[in-house]
C-alpha cells in the first residue's frame, strides 16, 4: 500500500475540545488525567496534521462567569487559531451537563427550562459565527424519558420543532452562513431518546418550517449501539442530501457509548464507510467524537488522535486499491451491481404500465441465478487483510 498515512490539513480531519482533552472521568471513576490548556489543546492538533478544532460552548467559557471572561477565554482561542491555522468548522451547545438539564432542554416539562435552553444556544451561535463556523451540531442528549408516561411525545416534537424553527429563524435574520445538523442516538443517558436514530431524524426534519437550513451528524457509535449499520445510515443520508457533518469513532455493539478510537473495532464496517464518504460528494469535516483510554497519558492521548486520522487514510487508500482490482469488477459484475443503478420502469405513463403487464417473466429461472456474494465479501475482507 503505497498511500501517505500521514495527515494534511486538506483532509479536513477536524476534532472537538472534548475528546483528547477528555480527562479520563466516567461514572464509575474519577479523572485519570489532567486537563489540556486550550492553547496546548490547539497547538497539538495542528502539530500532527490536523485542520479543524470543534467546541461545546462550556467546553471553552466557563459556564455562569461573568461576560469579560467568557470573553477572555473566547479570546484566547482565537489567538490559538490563529497562531496555529486551524480553523473552527463546528460549534455545539451543552444542554446536558447541568441539573437544569435533567428533564430535557428544548422539550422538558418546565417551561422556564426550555426557554432557558433556546437562549443558551442563541447566545453560542453568537460564537459560533464570530469563529466561522459553519454547521451548528445539535445532540439532544436530556431530550427524552425514563418514565413513558412522563411526557406526551406528540408535544415534545411539537417543542424540539418549535426550537429548532426558532434557532433557524435566528439564523437566517442575523444572515449567519450557518447550517444545523442533528445527531441522533437511541439512548444514554436517558433511558429513550427522542429522534433516537437517523431516519427518525430525518423525518422530523421535513416537518420543519425550514427543513433545507437541517441535516445531520450521524455519529458511528450511536447507530452501532442500537445494532443498526451506520454505513446504512450514512448512505441514506447522502442520498437525501442530509450529510452536513459526520462523528468518526468506534463501537461495540450493545454496550454503552464507548467513544472509541475510530477502526478499533468494527474494522469492516469502517471500511465500507470510508469508501462511501470517499467516493461520494461530502467535502465536510472528518471529525472524530472519540476518547483516548482511561489507562493513557501524555503522549498516549497525541497516539490516539494519530491512530483515529492513521487509519482513516489506511482504509481509503484500501478503498482505493479495491475499486481499481479487476477481480472486484468481475464479482461485482456477477452480482449485477451496475444493474441497480437502471431504472426498473421508470415514470408511470398508461403505456408504460400496459407494457409491463404484457410482460412475461420466470420466477423460477430468475431465482435460478447466483448473484456471487460469498466472493466478493471474501474480496472486501483480502483486501482489508491485505493478502
Amino acid at each position: 500500500m503505497s498511500d501517505r498515512l500521514t495527515p494534511v490539513p486538506e483532509d479536513k480531519f477536524a476534532f472537538g475540545l472534548w475528546t483528547i482533552g477528555h480527562i479520563g472521568r466516567d461514572p464509575f471513576g474519577d479523572a485519570t488525567r489532567p486537563s489540556i490548556s486550550t492553547a496546548d489543546f490547539v497547538k497539538g492538533l495542528a502539530d500532527i496534521g490536523a485542520w479543524g478544532v470543534s467546541f461545546h460552548d462550556d467546553d471553552l467559557m466557563t459556564f455562569g462567569a461573568s461576560e469579560s471572561q467568557r470573553r477572555t477565554e473566547l479570546d484566547a482561542f482565537k489567538k490559538a487559531l490563529d497562531e496555529s491555522g486551524l480553523v473552527c468548522p463546528m460549534a455545539t451547545t451543552n444542554l446536558f451537563w447541568h441539573p437544569v438539564f435533567k428533564d430535557g432542554a428544548f422539550t422538558s416539562n418546565d417551561r422556564d427550562v426550555r426557554r432557558f435552553a433556546i437562549q443558551k444556544t442563541l447566545r453560542n451561535i453568537d460564537v459560533a459565527a464570530e469563529l466561522g463556523a459553519n454547521t451548528y451540531v445539535l445532540w439532544g442528549g436530556r431530550e427524552g424519558v425514563e418514565s413513558a408516561a412522563s411526557k406526551n411525545p406528540a408535544d415534545a416534537l411539537d417543542r424540539y420543532k418549535e426550537a429548532l424553527d426558532f434557532l433557524c429563524g435566528y439564523v437566517a435574520e442575523k444572515n449567519y452562513d450557518i447550517r444545523f445538523a442533528l445527531e441522533p442516538k437511541p439512548n444514554e443517558p436517558r433511558g429513550d431518546t427522542f429522534l433516537p436514530t437517523i431516519g427518525h431524524a430525518m423525518a422530523f426534519i421535513n416537518q420543519l418550517e425550514q427543513p433545507d437550513m437541517v441535516g445531520l451528524n450521524p455519529e458511528v457509535a450511536h447507530e452501532t449501539m442500537a445494532g443498526l449499520s451506520f454505513f446504512q445510515g450514512v448512505a441514506q443520508a447522502l442520498w437525501q442530501g442530509k450529510l452536513y457533518h459526520i462523528d468518526l469513532n468506534d463501537q461495540k455493539i450493545g454496550r454503552f457509548d464507548q467513544d472509541l478510537r475510530f477502526g478499533s473495532e468494527g474494522i469492516k464496517d469502517d471500511f465500507m464507510l470510508v469508501r462511501l464518504l470517499e467516493n461520494s460528494d461530502y467535502v465536510g469535516p472528518k471529525h472524530f467524537d472519540a476518547r483516548p483510554y482511561r489507562n493513557e497519558w501524555g503522549d498516549g492521548i497525541w497516539d490516539f488522535a494519530r491512530g483515529c486520522m492513521r487509519t482513516y487514510l489506511a482504509l481509503a487508500a484500501k478503498a482505493r486499491e479495491f475499486d481499481q482490482d479487476p477481480r472486484v469488477k468481475a464479482a461485482l459484475d456477477i452480482a449485477s451491481t451496475p444493474e441497480l443503478a437502471e431504472p426498473s420502469i421508470g415514470t408511470f405513463s398508461n403505456e408504460a404500465a400496459e407494457r409491463l403487464l404484457g410482460e412475461s417473466f420466470d420466477p423460477d429461472a430468475l431465482a435460478a441465478r447466483t448473484y456471487g456474494n460469498e466472493v466478493l465479501d471474501q474480496l472486501v475482507i483480502d483486501r482489508i487483510l491485505g493478502i
